[in-house]
């Protein structure tokens, strides 16, 4: 799911594209994108773009007449910018915008089809998408600390809720703990305050060398190539890979559709973390640490496990 580093690559990329341009017609490959009937279609057509902004890992178009287009492009939603007129084939195509000078294409290469478009009246309607979290950049610490600790909660679960957080996912989380060397599942009311702190600085830290690295990459051009998983990453992705800073295999834990990448030695004390299904699978046979995996040969047997 694109997160706040590449969502904010895509709001600087849209900015100069589409403000100050009409939208000269909106087409859909998959009706069932648009979540909203109200206004119509044709309330937006021919009106100019105002802004571009992010709202949490939503994308939002102002248009004039005091209307917004919503976007959430959920894990497989990306967005594209092609020649105007562009056709609208195969399965992943769902939605474009025409402009004059192109067009804003909205793919997703998923059966499950989860991304949406809200189109909505009044600033005030935005409120049904805000989550509430805190905007990491320019935060302060003792913002962070609050929504931290509003609840016990593993980091993991933490930082990427969106009530607490906004724009954080599953991939930046993995690369936020690593750079802060604490574990994914320690509990948030049980850190000390330099761990607190530590986390705040890698928080920051993280987000902004990424979103560096993003606008570097697009350049003058359009973000063609955003994923979850990149190579400049320390674990994300990274199972059974060495940690760029102790040489330690990363290992992973594996939930619902998501996993959590960690580094045992940097992250965890050399421990690894638990799963309660393995570990009743495997009792006694299961290793605790980061050295009887090794010493059993398993460093990089694509064991996995889940976040209790």
């Amino acid at each position: 799911m694109p997160e706040l580093p590449d969502l904010t690559i895509y709001v600087e990329s849209l900015r100069p594209r589409t403000v100050g341009q009409p939208i000269t017609n909106i087409r859909f490959g998959n009706p069932f994108i648009l979540r909203t009937v109200d206004p119509p279609l044709s309330a937006l057509v021919g009106h100019n773009v105002l802004a571009v902004s992010r709202l949490g890992k939503r994308i939002l178009l102002e248009v004039e007449g005091d209307m917004f287009v919503v976007v959430h492009l959920m894990i497989a939603g990306r967005f594209h910018w092609k020649t105007r007129g562009i056709k609208l084939s195969g399965k992943t195509a769902h939605a474009a915008f025409d402009f004059p000078t192109g067009t804003l294409l909205l793919t997703e290469a998923s059966t499950k089809k989860r991304a949406s478009i809200h189109f909505v009246s009044g600033r005030t309607s935005l409120a049904q998408f805000d989550r509430g979290g805190l905007e990491i950049l320019g935060s302060t610490f003792k913002q962070f600390h609050a929504a931290l600790m509003r609840e016990n909660r593993t980091l993991k679960r933490a930082l990427t809720d969106p009530r607490l957080f906004s724009g954080i996912g599953n991939a930046y989380s993995d690369e936020v703990f690593h750079r802060a060397h604490l574990s994914p599942l320690a509990l948030t009311q049980r850190l000390l305050g330099a761990e607190v702190q530590r986390l705040h600085a890698a928080t920051l830290q993280v987000m902004q060398e990424w979103i560096e690295r993003l606008r570097a990459e697009a350049g003058n051009g359009f973000p063609e190539k955003v994923t979850a998983f990149r190579r400049e990453m320390a674990v994300h992705g990274k199972f059974g890979e060495p940690c760029p800073v102790c040489g330690t295999l990363v290992q992973r834990i594996v939930y619902a559709e998501n996993e959590c990448n960690y580094c045992p030695r940097c992250q965890t004390g050399g421990k690894l973390l638990s799963d309660r299904s393995l570990a009743r699978l495997l009792r006694d046979d299961w290793p605790t640490t980061i050295d009887e995996l090794e010493a059993g040969g398993l460093g990089t047997s694509g064991q996995s496990r889940s976040e209790p």
